[in-house]
């Protein structure tokens, strides 16, 4: 009996939902995340994200294998230009990649702003000449773009292919979440 009263436990804290906090990530944007989402240090920065610009916030869990970021680019693009800069956006990632399968895109509204995104998984051949880069790498990554006058916010959640099914509903909560100001 006390085996099914343990089993019983195990399943409810399974299906629990996710504890979510109000972030702040920067002037001007708040996001939830998942408290087993913590801030990335400096080292695992600049290994990520080596980039003279760092991101504006960068979190990752216990494992080190998903991943949250929010960063600026600096473009012309214009709200007006959603349509177009979706067709850019889709484009750089497919050359980011070896091989790319889109699970969703489009335009959409969060908050009363207008966002693109693409949920996809993404495939990056092996090198057979270097030991330990043999194998394929398969990831799964939600990436969402916020146009505004001279900047561009790039929202992006990635984590192996395999644990899409334990991150996918919480990624959706995540980019869902996010409020501008």
């Amino acid at each position: 009996m006390k085996r099914l009263g343990l089993i019983g436990v195990v399943i409810l804290f399974a299906f629990a939902p996710t504890k979510m906090v109000k972030t702040k990530i920067g002037e001007g944007i708040v996001v939830s995340l998942p408290t087993t989402l913590n801030p990335m240090t400096e080292q695992d920065i600049v290994q990520r994200y080596p980039s003279v610009r760092a991101p504006l916030g960068a979190f990752t869990n216990v494992n080190r294998d998903a991943d949250f970021s929010v960063n600026i680019s600096a473009t012309q693009w214009r709200q007006a230009d959603l349509e177009m800069a979706a067709k850019f956006f889709k484009s750089g990632i497919y050359n980011l990649y070896d091989r790319v399968d889109i699970i969703n895109s489009g335009i959409q509204t969060i908050n009363k702003k207008k966002f693109i995104f693409f949920e996809f998984e993404s495939r990056v051949n092996g090198n057979k000449l270097k030991e330990g880069e043999r194998e394929a790498m398969f990831r799964y990554s939600y990436v969402q773009y916020y146009i505004e006058k001279g900047r561009t916010l790039v929202f992006a959640f990635n984590c192996p292919k395999s644990a899409r099914e334990e991150w996918q509903a919480i990624t959706h909560e995540i980019m869902k979440s996010i409020k501008l100001k």
